[in-house]
C-alpha cells in the first residue's frame, strides 16, 4: 500500500458540492431568505437543516404509487 492510498483511506468523507437548482414559490423562497438572514446561515444551510428534520416525517408520506392502488382498490 503506497502512502497515497493510505492517506485517501484516511481522509474524510469529501462533500458532494455539486449545484442543484431548486424551485420555490416566491412567498417561501423569502421566508427562507428572512430565517436565513435572522440566523446568519445562508439558504442553503436553512435548506439542508430543514430537511434533516422534516426528512422522517416526509418519509411517511404514501408513495404516488400508494395512492394510485388506493384509489383503484376503492373504485
Amino acid at each position: 500500500m503506497t502512502d497515497k492510498d493510505t492517506l485517501a483511506k484516511n481522509e474524510a468523507p469529501k462533500t458532494d458540492k455539486r449545484k442543484q437548482s431548486l424551485y420555490f414559490p416566491e412567498s417561501m423562497l423569502q421566508e427562507i431568505k428572512e430565517e436565513a438572514a435572522r440566523l446568519d446561515r445562508s439558504l442553503s444551510w436553512v435548506v439542508q437543516r430543514a430537511w434533516k428534520l422534516a426528512r422522517v416525517e416526509i418519509k411517511k408520506l404514501p408513495s404516488v404509487n400508494d395512492v394510485a392502488d388506493d384509489e383503484e382498490d376503492a373504485g
